[in-house]
């Protein structure tokens, strides 16, 4: 299991998969051939499907432009056996000869794999890989899982946090003072802003839930707008962390380092689920992306308000739990419908899940574990329709 630095990715938006994951490609292909006198790109599956409204082909455009001209092709109904989102690459030399294609796959989270690679990481650098384990050996020793996690990373995974808490925090606070409305197409105004000033008026308890919500909506309303953002565990779910950990670090007062230690916490759970099944809204449907963020912030909530290891586990378990068979059906193909409120509500029910926790001892019937196993094979059973390909659901209506 590699860093939780390949887990918090900082870049632009809208979308992990069909954005980060195919600009990356295509800067590593144009590296491999600065002579190229033109490139085709091809698209399949639903990296296709969806491509124009997450702005693939823009990516991967800017990406090979400074080389040379390229053109794209669209193939959604190809769907390459490794996954879903599918992508070929071909360079012609200045004689009009063709390269070897390369065919290569956004796998979620902004990363790639190269036909014929195994999507483990070549590094593996935790050498514990299920929570059960994990938490068994912070029972042991006394130590916290952040603690495992610099111990297994080193002390200089605290300095990267700090810049990915930056990004968050500069993300929230951009959010909550921009208006009008986003790209796209579909009309969809931001409404972090009013929820923002809505919620002074309420008393403390709705007040706090409303806060909550506000910064959900504007790190997720940049992310649709393709502004800066923190993959957690992707651009689709990145309001979800911020957005908990945000609030609580204004209203409760938490400090900077525990921020950060709660950072490592919410990483080194959305890593295990990342190694084990999959954060791929395109392969397990939203559950692997809004689902798993749920369960990242209510972990990182938990450690916050002092939860034991058995208590943290059991509010990440309920995030994801209660979040199994969730659809990825974004309308038009765009990040926006469902996406943006489906951010809010998580980030609200990260925090129910704390609360939940924290009135137990807990020990509870399913550990984490199971609940990845599950969804994992709950998402490879959900048809591809309702997997990120604009065709059914809520993608469905015109």
């Amino acid at each position: 299991m590699e860093s939780i630095k390949q887990l918090y990715k900082i870049g632009n938006g809208p979308s992990s998969s069909h954005t980060m994951g195919p600009r990356k490609a295509a800067e590593q292909f144009a590296a491999r051939h600065p002579g190229a006198t033109r490139f085709e790109v091809t698209l399949y599956g639903a990296l296709a499907a969806t491509g124009r409204g997450h702005l693939t082909d823009v990516a991967i455009l800017k990406a090979l432009s400074p080389v040379a001209p390229a053109s794209i092709e669209w193939k959604p109904e190809t769907v390459l056996p490794f996954h879903t989102n599918g992508m070929t690459f071909v360079a012609y030399d200045i004689e009009g000869r063709p390269s070897e294609p390369w065919t290569v796959y956004s796998i979620g989270g902004g990363d790639i794999v190269e036909e014929g690679h195994d999507r483990k990481p070549a590094e593996s650098l935790y050498k514990l890989t299920h929570i059960k384990d994990i938490q068994a050996y912070c029972e042991q020793t006394g130590k916290s899982y952040w603690e495992y996690v610099e111990e297994t990373e080193g002390a200089e995974i605290w300095d990267y946090l700090h810049e990915v808490w930056n990004v968050m925090k500069e993300a929230v606070e951009r959010g909550i003072e921009a208006e009008g409305v986003l790209p796209g197409g579909l009309g969809v105004r931001r409404k972090a802003v009013s929820y923002y000033v809505h919620a002074a008026g309420y008393n403390s308890s709705l007040k706090s839930r409303g806060l909550v919500y506000a910064y959900a909506l504007a790190v997720s309303e940049e992310n649709a707008s393709g502004g800066k953002i923190v993959t957690a565990p992707t651009c689709g779910s990145c309001g979800i962390v911020p957005a908990v950990l945000y609030h609580l670090y204004t209203s409760k007062g938490f400090s900077e380092r525990r921020i950060l230690r709660a950072l490592a916490t919410a990483g080194l759970f959305g890593n295990i689920v990342k190694f084990n099944a999959s954060v791929s809204g395109a392969e397990v449907g939203c559950q692997g992306e809004v689902g798993v963020a749920c369960a990242m912030a209510a972990a990182a909530a938990s450690q916050l308000f002092g939860g034991t290891p058995a208590q943290i586990e059991y509010s990440a378990e309920m995030g994801l739990e209660h979040h199994l068979g969730l659809t990825c059906d974004p309308v038009c193909g765009l990040v926006q419908i469902p996406c943006i409120e489906r951010n809010a509500y998580a980030a609200a029910r990260a925090l129910d899940a704390n609360l939940y926790a924290a009135f137990s001892d807990g020990r509870h019937s399913v550990d984490f574990d199971r609940i990845v196993e599950v969804m994992k094979q709950t998402g490879h059973d959900i048809p591809s329709l309702y997997k990120e390909t604009a065709m059914g659901g809520l993608a469905a209506i015109k």
